[in-house]
C-alpha cells in the first residue's frame, strides 16, 4: 500500500481520519508507522496529501489529514474487454486500476464460459475493493467506472461507435495482425478477447465499428499479462 485511500466522507471535521481492519493492520504492521510519523494519503476522488499519526492502539490508526496535491493524470485508454476467468478477475481489476485506466467495459465472447458471468467478483462491492487496492498500489484516487455487457452483438452495434467515438480504436489479435503501435498521444479505446483471441466473427463485426487488429507478436499471452504489456507500448510516455 503505497497510499492510504479513504473515503471522504469518513473524514471528521477537524481533519482528523480513524482506520481500522485492514489499513489499520497494514500501518502498524507492515509500514510500523509511530506516533509523529507521516504517511501518504488520498480521497477517493479526490487530492492526495499526507496523514500523521496522531494515535495507534489495537484496533484504529487516527491521523491528522492534510490534502493538497491532484492524482496522477488518467491514461486516455477505453478498455473493452472480454470477461476474464474469475479466479483472475481480482488480479486484473486491480491492474487495471493502477495503470490508470478510468473506463472499463466487460462483456462477453463466445469464447467466454456463461457461468463466468456468475461470479461474486462482479458484485460492485467486489469491485471497487479490488479497485481501491490497486490505487492504493499505484498512489492514484480516482476510481475506474465499470459496465457489464452480457451480449456481444448489441454492444458492438448498439454501444460501442459511441464509445469509441473520436478515439484510436484498436483490438488485440494474435493472428493476422498489424504490428502494435507505440507511443500513441491520442484517445484510444483497446478492445482485448479472451486467451486466443476473438474469434472471426467477432473480430469483423470489431472491424466494421472501426477497430484496427493489432498483435504483439506470435506469442500468444494470458489476459492479465496482455494488459500491461499492451498499455506500456502504446502509451510509454505514461
Amino acid at each position: 500500500m503505497n497510499l492510504l485511500l479513504f473515503s471522504p466522507e469518513d473524514l471528521q471535521q477537524d481533519a482528523t481520519l480513524s482506520v481500522r481492519n485492514r489499513q489499520h493492520r497494514h500501518v502498524r504492521e507492515i509500514l510500523k508507522a509511530n506516533v509523529g510519523d507521516s504517511l501518504k494519503v488520498g480521497a477517493i476522488n479526490g487530492n492526495t496529501g499526507t496523514g500523521k499519526v496522531l494515535a495507534s492502539g489495537a484496533s484504529t490508526t487516527t491521523l491528522a489529514i492534510e490534502l493538497n496535491s491532484p492524482p496522477p493524470a488518467a491514461l486516455p485508454l477505453k478498455l473493452v474487454l472480454a470477461l476474464p476467468r474469475p479466479k483472475m478477475m481480482r488480479r486484473i481489476l486491480q491492474t487495471v486500476a493502477s495503470l490508470g485506466i478510468k473506463e472499463i467495459h466487460l462483456i462477453n465472447s463466445y469464447r467466454v464460459d456463461k457461468s463466468f458471468w456468475q461470479t461474486p467478483w462482479l458484485e460492485a462491492d467486489a469491485i471497487r475493493e479490488q479497485f481501491i487496492l490497486g490505487l492504493e498500489q499505484c498512489g492514484d484516487t480516482l476510481l475506474p467506472t465499470i459496465q457489464l455487457h452480457k451480449r456481444f452483438k448489441p454492444f458492438v452495434e448498439d454501444l460501442l461507435p459511441a464509445i469509441a467515438a473520436n478515439t484510436q480504436a484498436l483490438v488485440a489479435h494474435p493472428h493476422e495482425a498489424d504490428p502494435c503501435p507505440v507511443s500513441l498521444t491520442e484517445a484510444t479505446t483497446l478492445a482485448i478477447g479472451p486467451e486466443g483471441g476473438f474469434i472471426p466473427y467477432e473480430i469483423d463485426k470489431l472491424a466494421a465499428c472501426g477497430f484496427t487488429p493489432v498483435s504483439l507478436g506470435p506469442r500468444i499471452l494470458r489476459v492479465e499479462t496482455a494488459i500491461p504489456v499492451l498499455v506500456s507500448r502504446l502509451f510509454t510516455h505514461f
